[in-house]
């Protein structure tokens, strides 16, 4: 599907970039830490199937945390939320994405959030299957679905970083393994749930992703329901509360809209019933946060007012 250079969300890519400067790529796995931080851009993909853009919308990056929320839907709608949720709680955190602290100093060492990496792993951990490739390629083909491009895949370099320096989810699995919560090993979870990050795309791809959470779950160009629009609805708020690490709460309140990032630089938006929208910028401010498309995404919802609140 063709994508139209847009002038006006050209302009606002110009002025958002001028904040790359203030961030830093996520050099931490070594294989992110290879991203040019100058990069913006961002698409835009509506329910009619236009799709209006600016910047290199054809460049590929991984999803990264942005896959917590659909493997999220993709195990509510196999496992039910009553299963999902009595091991993974709903509630948000001030933490960072990667702390251990509260699994700590709660009652019972289960994680608040699916979109804390805590979570996230019990929610892969959820995948049905019986060897890593049957999991991973049952989500795949999900996500492929969603996007509506089949030749969405995932990233063997990013992958394999991830993999060799996990070492910190690592030790929150074991911890979860160890009260009872993880029942396989842990390698085999590891290696499904770096995999899972490592699936990368195109801003167009994943605006494609979004329009069909703004939709509640329905492809609006084949009608198809997807998903249940409680699963999209769910999701939704976990973006909202969630989404934005702990940063969710200011984002609500400055920018507004359900959004989803990942530290490769991947922001992916859902403007309830309007539209679908992805936005790739490598240059992380402290939080984790594409810093120039969070400020890309505050300059379009003050000129179009899209906050829900």
């Amino acid at each position: 599907m063709a994508c139209k250079s847009n002038e006006a969300l050209q302009a606002m890519v110009e002025e958002a970039r001028n904040w790359t400067t203030k961030g830093k790529v996520a050099d931490y796995i070594p294989a992110l830490g290879l991203a040019n931080p100058d990069d913006l851009s961002i698409a835009i993909h509506y329910p009619n199937g236009d799709c209006f853009s600016a910047g290199n919308i054809e460049k590929k990056f991984t999803l990264q945390s942005i896959s917590k929320v659909i493997s999220l839907a993709f195990v509510l709608m196999e496992r039910g939320k009553e299963y999902v949720f009595e091991r993974v709680g709903m509630e948000p955190t001030g933490d960072p994405f990667n702390s251990i602290a509260k699994l700590e100093t709660m009652a019972v060492a289960k994680p608040l959030n699916p979109m804390i990496n805590a979570g996230a792993l019990m929610v892969t951990h959820m995948i049905e299957g019986d060897s890593v490739a049957e999991r991973f390629n049952r989500l795949l083909a999900f996500i492929q679905g969603l996007s509506a491009d089949s030749k969405v895949s995932f990233s063997k370099e990013v992958a394999q970083s991830e993999y060799e320096t996990a070492h910190l989810n690592r030790s929150l699995c074991y911890f979860l393994k160890e009260h009872g919560l993880i029942e396989e090993e842990i390698e085999p979870l590891i290696d499904l749930y770096t995999k899972q990050c490592a699936i990368e795309m195109n801003c167009l791809d994943l605006a494609r992703i979004g329009i069909v959470f703004a939709m509640d779950g329905v492809d609006p160009e084949s009608g198809k329901q997807l998903m249940p629009s409680e699963v999209a609805r769910i999701c939704k708020t976990f973006m909202v509360t969630c989404g934005m690490y702990n940063a969710s709460g200011e984002f609500a309140i400055k920018i507004g809209i359900p959004a989803k990032s990942g530290v490769s630089g991947g922001i992916m938006g859902a403007v309830p019933g309007k539209f679908g929208i992805g936005i790739f910028g490598p240059a992380l401010d402290d939080i984790g946060n594409s810093i120039a498309g969070i400020k890309l995404l505050e300059l379009l919802s003050k000129r179009y007012r899209l906050s829900m609140f």
